[in-house]
């Protein structure tokens, strides 16, 4: 009857471009997309803000956020590891 949706929650790789707030990360993902009319790939930067329980991520540091519950006005990601 009722299946957990834990596995289909979607991640995002990124790098953190801002670690100033308390617990809280601002994460840069970067994707290439196709021009509609002119076929050109475009780059497309979403920025997504992710919470850091210990507040060990310092600028620079790939990560890897995956979507949870609302945890405030803007923040829906929480970190799941820190990559290199």
């Amino acid at each position: 009857m009722g299946t957990k949706n834990i596995d289909r929650r979607k991640t995002v790789f990124g790098v953190v471009t801002s670690n100033k707030m308390f617990k809280t990360i601002t994460v840069k993902s970067e994707k290439r997309v196709k021009h509609p009319k002119y076929g050109k790939f475009v780059r497309r930067v979403t920025t997504y803000k992710a919470h850091d329980e210990e507040n060990k991520v310092s600028i620079g540091d790939k990560v890897e956020i995956t979507e949870t519950r609302p945890l405030s006005k803007t923040k829906r990601w929480r970190l799941v590891r820190i990559v290199k």
